[in-house]
């Protein structure tokens, strides 16, 4: 009987070969679906645990179930403002990094 050997291969090789190399279009594109599937995630959690619905999660917020939906449902792009208020009223904390690509590092002296 003849033994089979398995490669093992990385989320990222996979990723570069069915979507693209990091910094195509179709990469950075699926890049922020993904991000935006994982903040939308966050919310319903969020919720969740503080044992609200979504209608009353809007009300808290001053919108409606339907937004709050939207929003866990990553059906929209919302305002950074609403996903802020959201947060707020979840009393969750919220950490947002910003990385600089492709720029130059300038020195202060």
């Amino acid at each position: 009987m003849k033994k089979t050997t398995l490669k093992t291969i990385s989320l990222d090789e996979i990723t570069d070969k069915h979507i693209g190399k990091r910094g195509t279009a179709k990469r950075e594109a699926f890049e922020q679906e993904l991000r935006i599937d994982l903040l939308g995630e966050a919310i319903r959690q969020a919720r969740k645990e503080r044992h609200l619905t979504q209608e009353e999660l809007g009300e808290l917020v001053g919108v409606k179930k339907a937004q709050i939906s939207k929003l866990e449902n990553s059906l929209t792009d919302a305002r950074f403002e609403t996903i802020i208020k959201v947060f707020k009223a979840l009393n969750a904390k919220i950490n947002f990094n910003v990385e600089m690509l492709n720029q130059k590092t300038i020195k202060v002296a």
